[in-house]
């Protein structure tokens, strides 16, 4: 049954096993031949699966019947070993870190990059790079891309869950090509910190100091290969580089939900858009809008704000209590 198999995996035991122990939950005590005919497993099946559910504390066989462990005693044994055992791969997991790092310092510099080709291997590449961050990922986005950028990226959406900081800088080409409401919104309203370049020199993901991605060979909308950057002083370079860019980027605010009376979160993506400086056709698309009508309700809600320019619009949208386009720096 399927359900057998989900609990299994959950208790680390195998599908006989567990449906042994259950038959027993359910009964009491039983014998072998009894089992059997119950699980409808082989003699043989049944007699391995109990002699690990002893083991492992879950049966206990009493003159010549076989009873479960009640199951708040044999899981909670069961869980403590299991935490033991977690405690144990941690430590070996930071012992392995360290000694990786120590060998890592001692590289040749030829092994301090890999090269990746194939918009498939690098699409896993940047996942793992992803994944590895404890603390934050940085990166520069700008076309092309390995995927279509058509939704929040999985990873990044189950990091920023878990509490990891992102900061991203997007080139302003790049708006244009993210869905505004399935990717941009959707990040920010998670945690996403995010600004625009007007150019960007190059696309890049950095996770917190110890590994990055960059391109290495790319078309118009191709990327073809990219290197992997391990801890050195060209990923510090990087690093330096993001931090040059993030100071002289415009932050990028978009509404998630209706701040104020006044502005609407229609108005204030708007806005918003605006104060990256996107092409005025390039808003209408990413809005849903044709020109015509951006026009129409740009010049309504500049009006209606009292505002000759778009950037005293914005301004002033801020200043009447919307969501604010120009967040602290």
């Amino acid at each position: 049954m399927p359900e057998v198999g989900i609990l299994a995996c959950v208790l680390g035991l195998r599908p006989a096993e567990l449906a042994v122990y259950e038959t027993l939950v359910d009964s009491y005590q039983l014998g072998v031949t009894e089992l059997c005919v119950a699980t409808e497993l082989a003699e043989r099946v049944v007699r391995t699966a109990l002699g690990s559910l002893t083991d492992l504390g879950f049966v206990h066989h009493v003159n010549g019947l076989h009873t479960a462990v009640a199951p708040d005693v044999a899981l909670a044994a069961y869980f403590l070993r299991c935490e033991d055992d977690l405690r144990r791969d941690r430590l070996l997991a930071g012992e392995l870190q360290v000694r990786y790092e120590r060998a890592a310092g001692v590289r040749a510099p030829a092994d301090l990059v890999e090269v990746v080709h194939g918009a498939s291997a690098i699409s896993q590449r940047v996942d793992q790079v992803m994944r590895t961050a404890r603390h934050e990922v940085r990166f520069v986005d700008k076309p092309p891309y390995a995927k279509p950028p058509t939704s929040l990226h999985p990873v990044e959406e189950e990091l920023l869950q878990r509490g990891v900081r992102f900061r991203g800088i997007y080139e302003r080409q790049a708006l244009e090509l993210h869905d505004l409401r399935a990717d941009l919104e959707m990040g920010l309203s998670l945690g996403e910190e995010a600004r625009v370049v007007a150019v960007a020199p190059t696309k890049m993901i950095l996770a917190d100091a110890h590994l990055g991605l960059i391109p290495l060979h790319s078309t118009e909308t191709v990327l073809e290969s990219a290197v992997i950057v391990h801890r050195s002083a060209l990923l510090d370079s990087l690093g330096a580089l993001f931090s040059r860019l993030w100071e002289d980027a415009v932050p990028l605010a978009l509404p998630g939900e209706p701040t104020s009376n006044e502005i609407s979160i229609a108005d204030a993506r708007l806005l918003a858009l605006l104060a990256t400086g996107l092409p005025d056709r390039s808003i209408a698309k990413q809005l849903g809008l044709s020109y015509r009508t951006f026009q129409r309700r740009l010049h309504r809600l500049m009006d209606e704000l009292g505002a000759q320019t778009r950037f005293q619009a914005g301004l002033r949208a801020a200043a009447r209590g919307a969501k604010s386009l120009l967040p602290p720096q």
